[in-house]
């Protein structure tokens, strides 16, 4: 294996595995989900612009002012993306927030059809109408235990997190050659004061459980995970990059098993290995190609 791919490989698992955890630390920290994407922002954005330093991305120039807007633009989405997925945790579980958030690819190939006049082929329906199956499995299992009217509410937030993750992919799409980290910078500044209003200004919370969560979320998940989650995209090919990124869901499940002790029913796995399947169907362009077409891919 190539040193590049490998230290690539490498740095998009450990990034996947951080986000993995997100949810642990934001149900830890004990916190008001507004209080935790407003420190989390606060934090990621000082860690963020002593790497844009160090890295030399605040030299004037590098922004236009239609860039600069476009990065705002995408920040409101990716906060309030972590506001309603941070709120599902609570409600649905971590396990479950996240494999619906996974439908993501989903909602960004309809707003690209929409927007960008982009086509949907039979293979994006076919695996459109998997991660809808998958939904239904999972819904359906409200009734199991799972907490009635607040579980549902609880999909529903992930799905709108799920949205507006789509929107800022979208708005990040026209923002090609500006450095990735700028554009986080931006972004969780952005986060911060928007809703630095809302927020009580006590400080920080006192408690070492609290405190050492949310420090957490700033620096480790948001600062370092962007550094390697950027460093791996432009080491490695696409669809490796879309391979690894299912550790992020397979790790939160995990988590969510071994730390709150969230078992899922049948129906319930089976809803998420459906999302999780077509999401990798999606991003890895797996579809049926008959043998004429093979032979004459293989040919080229």
């Amino acid at each position: 294996m190539d040193s590049s791919i490998r230290r690539g490989s490498l740095e998009m698992v450990a990034a996947m595995l951080i986000s993995g955890t997100i949810g642990w630390f934001v149900l830890v920290s004990g916190q008001p989900v507004l209080d935790v994407v407003f420190w989390r922002c606060v934090l990621g954005a000082g860690t963020l612009l002593l790497i844009c330093a160090v890295m030399g991305f605040l030299k004037p120039g590098i922004l236009s002012r239609t860039t600069f807007l476009l990065a705002v633009l995408s920040g409101v989405a990716i906060v309030g993306n972590w506001l309603l997925l941070f709120a599902s945790y609570s409600r649905a579980s971590i396990a479950i927030g996240t494999a619906v958030y996974n439908v993501q690819p989903f909602l960004l190939v309809g707003l690209a059809a929409v927007f960008l006049g982009e086509r949907i082929t039979a293979a994006k329906l076919t695996w459109l109408t998997l991660a809808f199956l998958g939904m239904l499995a999972i819904v359906s299992a409200h009734g199991q235990g799972q907490g009635g009217d607040e579980y549902l509410l609880g999909i529903g937030l992930a799905l709108g997190a799920a949205l507006l993750y789509a929107v800022a992919a979208l708005i990040i799409k026209r923002l090609s050659g500006t450095p990735p980290h700028l554009i986080a910078l931006i972004q969780v500044s952005t986060g911060a004061l928007l809703l630095a209003p809302w927020v009580g200004f006590g400080g920080l919370p006192a408690a070492p459980a609290a405190l050492g969560s949310l420090v957490t979320l700033g620096v480790v998940h948001t600062g370092l995970m962007y550094v390697l989650l950027y460093s791996a995209i432009q080491r490695l090919p696409t669809a490796l990059t879309g391979a690894l990124s299912f550790i992020y869901p397979i790790a939160a499940i995990l988590v969510d098993w071994v730390a709150f002790g969230h078992r899922l029913a049948p129906l319930q796995w089976l809803g998420v290995a459906l999302i999780l399947l077509a999401a990798a169907g999606m991003q890895q362009g797996w579809w049926f190609r008959s043998r004429r077409a093979a032979s004459a891919s293989q040919s080229r």
